[in-house]
């Protein structure tokens, strides 16, 4: 599975100068035909927005949209999908209109103005509409951190309720960055396993051959 450690203990320390290879998987999609594959677009595209520091404000906008220069953490989702192509707003509203039930946080009365930025609805869609991965993070171990890819999404539970897009960039023990707005605005960081609410999911979109 790619060269490099294979599997170290929790408390075991990587030999000096050394590091855990994880390789990327293989994605063949490239939904905007821009010669960049989709998880590679849509870390390229959470990471635009670390760039470009909207400033963290939530609130209701008819339409749906912030402007560009304010944001939440699911706002760096739709944002990231829509460099690689996938109007997000459009699939998640189809969804919750053909499938409301299956969507507890609409309680019956879908709103194409919120919906989309709830992170709830996202976990739901994603279910339904990606692949589930594994919650388990172990660092050191390659099988398991290969599981972790860049641009894959990670959900977190509340009383901070959150989600982020999986980065490119890992530490030394292969344990990937995360591309997320906590405010005050957009950033990478390591708190894949520091974030203060346990992970209530991890995904891939597009589902994957």
């Amino acid at each position: 599975m790619g060269a490099g450690i294979g599997r170290l203990n929790w408390g075991d320390k990587l030999p000096f100068g050394q590091s855990v290879h994880i390789p990327n998987i293989s994605c063949s999609s490239d939904k905007d035909n821009d010669g960049v594959n989709d998880l590679q677009d849509i870390v390229n595209g959470a990471r635009a927005e670390v760039k470009r520091k909207p400033r963290y404000r939530s609130a209701y906008y008819q339409g749906g949209y912030p402007p560009d220069n304010e944001g939440v953490c699911t706002d760096v989702v739709w944002r990231a999908m829509r460099d690689a192509g996938y109007d997000l707003k459009a699939l998640v509203d189809k969804d919750i209109r053909e499938n409301s039930a299956k969507y507890p946080r609409v309680a019956g009365s879908p709103d194409p103005n919120i919906d989309f930025r709830r992170v709830p609805n996202l976990i739901v869609f994603l279910r339904r509409n990606g692949m589930e991965l594994t919650k388990d993070i172990k660092p050191g171990d390659v099988e398991n951190l290969y599981q972790w890819q860049p641009g894959d999404i990670v959900t977190f539970d509340i009383p901070h309720e959150h989600i982020a897009i999986i980065s490119d960039k890992r530490r030394q023990d292969g344990v990937p960055y995360i591309l997320h707005n906590a405010g005050p605005t957009p950033s990478e960081t390591d708190q894949l396993q520091s974030w203060p609410s346990k992970i209530t999911g991890h995904f891939r979109f597009p589902k994957l051959d």
